[in-house]
């Protein structure tokens, strides 16, 4: 007789039950559904810089990367994050022991809090935070404690009174993310000093977000944590070349940290993808080669586009915080007589042709985030220019 199954138990992890498809595949079917605008998912309409295609072209005309790459990644874009990091920060990694390629940023913090956190840990996020925390914080097994950015005088802002009170003595790690996504908020100076002053005196564990580093404007500058005393042997620190490029297709992000953290984390990432992209490594290492003029221009033209969205948006009615950082704009609704962003979202296409995402979605309190909606303006002038006279005229 066959063994019997339970039809009670669901087939899903109990741990990610709550999870379900992306709101980002929602709204991005939504836009191809109805020829909406996408200022919903963070990529960018055009390719980034034709002579880092043309690198990836010849890899794989080469032969280089075609088989499976060395586990850590090649040798030349360990070399090129190494190399990076020195010239944009001042600080040295090795990189044979302290870089660590990974499929993407995401799978980097998958794999970092996999390798880090086991269950009952507490993990301190920055919240709204991107949705893969709380999908990986979950399938680790820790438990998720946010503390929430604030709208304060036009941007949202850290309380460093409630960052040290949520610490207790079962928090293992800190999850910060500065440029934040979707605030735009960048820390400041003051901010991640007092962050690095927790850490080291409750001992506790960083990892630190830094995809959205070449997006800072007006007076902001991104200084990585692993920069401030005490943090350089306790903080992994997560780049990526999708942002930075504008080849998030390609899934290129690394990892830097002491040899000890970089070790814990390959010891997961090794079960997940293993390896990765192999001939856009070798792109991406000539891409992180070029000169300051390339990043400069980068940050001028995202600029550019923010001022066009942001203008726009207020001129349609909405409460617009500028942001510092990224390439995402968070605005609240309740001007426009609104206050369910979920609501507002799925019938924004019939409305007025835009899609957008609903901050609510990024929030362990849903009604925290209910009245804000993110916009990304990492697409070109033209688009964002038709975008915005369609929700003026909504």
């Amino acid at each position: 007789m066959a063994a019997m199954t339970s039809s009670a138990r669901p087939h899903l992890n109990r741990r990610l039950a709550g999870f379900g498809t992306t709101i980002f595949a929602e709204m991005s079917a939504l836009a191809l559904s109805t020829g909406s605008i996408n200022l919903g998912q963070g990529f960018p309409d055009t390719d980034g810089p034709e002579e880092v295609r043309e690198a990836a072209v010849r890899a794989l005309r080469d032969g280089r990367g075609n088989q499976y790459p060395p586990g850590p990644g090649i040798p030349e874009l360990r070399t090129a994050i190494a190399a990076h990091q020195r010239r944009r920060y001042g600080l040295d990694h090795d990189p044979d022991t302290e870089v660590l390629v990974t499929a993407g940023a995401t799978e980097a913090i998958a794999a970092a809090l996999l390798a880090l956190v086991e269950p009952g840990d507490e993990v301190v996020a920055l919240e709204p935070y991107y949705d893969s925390y709380a999908a990986s914080i979950a399938m680790a097994g820790g438990t998720r404690v946010p503390v929430t950015l604030r709208p304060h005088e036009g941007s949202f802002r850290l309380d460093l009174d409630e960052l040290r009170a949520a610490v207790t003595g079962r928090t293992r790690l800190l999850l910060i993310n500065t440029p934040h996504n979707p605030t735009g908020t960048v820390l400041t100076r003051a901010e991640l000093a007092a962050i690095a002053e927790l850490a080291v005196e409750r001992d506790l564990l960083v990892v630190t977000d830094e995809v959205y580093e070449h997006l800072v404007f007006d007076d902001a500058e991104h200084l990585p944590l692993a920069s401030f005393p005490g943090m350089r042997e306790r903080t992994v620190t997560i780049g990526s070349a999708g942002k930075t490029f504008s080849f998030t297709g390609w899934k290129v992000g690394w990892v830097t940290a002491v040899p000890e953290l970089v070790s814990a984390v390959r010891s997961v990432k090794q079960f997940l993808t293993y390896v990765s992209a192999g001939p856009f490594q070798y792109a991406v290492a000539e891409a992180l080669a070029l000169p300051d003029a390339y990043f400069e221009e980068f940050r001028r033209s995202m600029l550019a586009r923010r001022d066009i969205l942001a203008q726009g948006l207020a001129e349609a009615g909405f409460e617009v915080f500028r942001p510092t950082g990224t390439y995402f704009i968070t605005t609240d609704i309740r001007p426009l007589g609104e206050k369910d962003g979920f609501a507002f979202c799925r019938s924004l296409p019939q409305r007025a042709g835009v899609v957008a995402i609903p901050n609510a979605v990024f929030y362990d309190d849903r009604e925290a985030g209910a009245p804000f909606v993110r916009f990304a303006f990492c697409k070109r002038e033209e688009v964002l220019r038709e975008a915005v006279e369609r929700l003026r005229a909504m």
